[in-house]
């Protein structure tokens, strides 16, 4: 037990850094935020969460191995994250005007437009899920940090403590995003907030399109 408590301990450690750091899934957080509102935000978070456990279940199958080795099936991922990313990117850039002010909110930060949760998870999901990066992070964490003797269901324990983190964290930027004086700061650039997020995505798309399996 104090060794898998130890494990545990420098995954999180490690893992600490990741999510926190920029990139697709917190651009999506905070777009959902300040465009979708809150109910959207949370349920992209969860999302993204969930999508954490498909990298963790796979790598501990060792399958992650197998596509880190392909070059095949790492482009397939790849150029699926990037069309994913353009995708929304164009999505984002192509929005109306959405209407932030006090009169368009809702308790809790929610628009009068309301996203149906399947697509708020859906968006959250698919762009964790599509990040070729994660198999390189969990392979590389997995394999220096975690015993080989560690069993496959502690292993799936420590997966679950991350994605529950991850979800904490994302939530919580969720209900900072849509807080009154945050709704109200960005209440009149909805529309450039689409055109960055947007331009942002792309991006983040040209970037994972030059990047290179390693």
């Amino acid at each position: 037990m104090h060794s898998y408590l130890i494990e545990l301990a420098s995954l999180m450690a490690i893992f600490a850094f990741a999510i926190v750091s920029p990139g697709a899934d917190l651009a999506m957080v905070m777009r959902q935020s300040l465009v979708q509102g809150r109910r959207a935000a949370v349920i992209t978070s969860f999302g993204i969460g969930a999508a954490l456990m498909v990298h963790v279940s796979y790598t501990i199958l060792g399958l992650g191995l197998i596509i880190s080795q392909s070059i095949y099936l790492f482009n397939i991922v790849k150029w699926c994250g990037v069309a994913y990313l353009v995708y929304i990117g164009i999505k984002a850039l192509r929005a109306g005007k959405a209407d932030l002010s006090a009169e368009a909110v809702k308790a809790g930060g929610e628009t009068k437009v309301v996203q149906s949760a399947l697509r708020a998870f859906g968006l959250g999901f698919l762009a964790n899920a599509l990040n070729p990066k994660a198999v390189f992070f969990f392979l590389s964490i997995f394999s220096t940090v975690v015993s080989a003797h560690t069993p496959i269901a502690v292993k799936f324990g420590y997966g679950l403590v991350m994605a529950t983190c991850l979800i904490a964290w994302f939530v919580g930027v969720s209900l900072f995003m849509t807080t009154p004086r945050m709704r109200a700061a960005f209440s009149r650039a909805s529309q450039w907030i689409d055109r960055t997020s947007g331009l942002v995505f792309i991006a983040l798309g040209i970037k994972l399109a030059t990047e290179k399996a390693h």
